[in-house]
């Protein structure tokens, strides 16, 4: 009888042990979705940031940028400007061809503005606005899609044999150059290789690759950056836009080169 009773008890605490653990896994389970979302969410804006920073989002660098319309395989067109950056901030001077030397460019986070001899002060310009070919004003400005864009992920892809990840972002304002962006972003090299552009309704206009032949040197650090975009219309006319970025180089840019009161000097 005493063991009868002994082999009861046992039976009940192990029935308890059970259904406690029953009942806690689900609880645990929700828990571990939830931790692993907030990792997720976390490593998405980590390597957005780390793509943003590849292609101009640091504390002081300048480039020049050479903008190519090529229609058959002949150039078409040339622009070809000075460019320098901080963060977000973006002060640009035009230096060929002649007719449109001198002209300047200044993007303040989300806003810009185009000077050149005569006017009597600064155009607001669009970041949407075509700049030359299928390069908008916007395209050689340093990007913030860390910010400035919701992204959710994509099923991952192979771009040229590169694993990449990919994120569908969506602009969080309509001051940004795109509505909508599909990006592929290296898994290895933490750099954006390509992107396809929508509008607001979805339809894709256009497409880009991205080159990063470029290395500077960040924090002590080798870092891959931003040598050729290559833009072409969802029309598929032969013409291809070529923006090309040489001698990046990083260096403290002082607050006046930003500056819109001092911007017509």
């Amino acid at each position: 009888m005493k063991i009868m009773l002994h082999r009861y008890r046992l039976r009940v605490r192990t029935l308890a042990v059970v259904t406690a653990l029953a009942l806690a896994a689900p609880l645990a389970g929700a828990g571990d979705v939830a931790v692993e979302a907030t990792r997720n969410a976390a490593s998405v804006q980590d390597l957005l940031r780390a793509a943003d920073e590849a292609r101009g989002n640091v504390e002081g660098i300048a480039w020049n940028v050479t903008i190519e319309t090529v229609d058959q395989q002949r150039v078409t067109d040339t622009l070809v400007y000075d460019i320098k950056a901080r963060g977000f901030n973006i002060a640009g001077i035009s230096q060929a061809p002649a007719k449109y030397k001198g002209n300047k460019l200044l993007m303040l986070n989300t806003s810009m503005w185009f000077y050149k001899q005569g006017l009597s002060k600064p155009v607001p310009v669009s970041q949407r606005q075509k700049l030359m070919g299928d390069a908008s004003y916007g395209d050689i400005a340093s990007t913030n899609y860390a910010d400035n864009y919701d992204a959710s992920e994509l099923p991952d892809e192979l771009v040229g044999g590169e694993e990449c990840r990919v994120f569908d972002l969506k602009a969080r304002s309509d001051k940004q150059t795109y509505d909508s962006i599909r990006y592929w972003v290296s898994k290895k090299r933490q750099v954006g290789i390509r992107a396809e552009y929508f509008t607001v309704s979805g339809k894709k206009f256009k497409s880009a690759t991205m080159d990063y032949d470029n290395v500077v040197q960040l924090e002590g650090h080798k870092r891959p950056f931003l040598s050729r975009i290559v833009m072409q219309g969802e029309l598929m006319n032969g013409t291809v836009t070529y923006l090309n970025l040489r001698q990046p180089r990083i260096a403290p840019l002082p607050d006046h080169v930003f500056d819109l009161n001092l911007f017509m000097r």
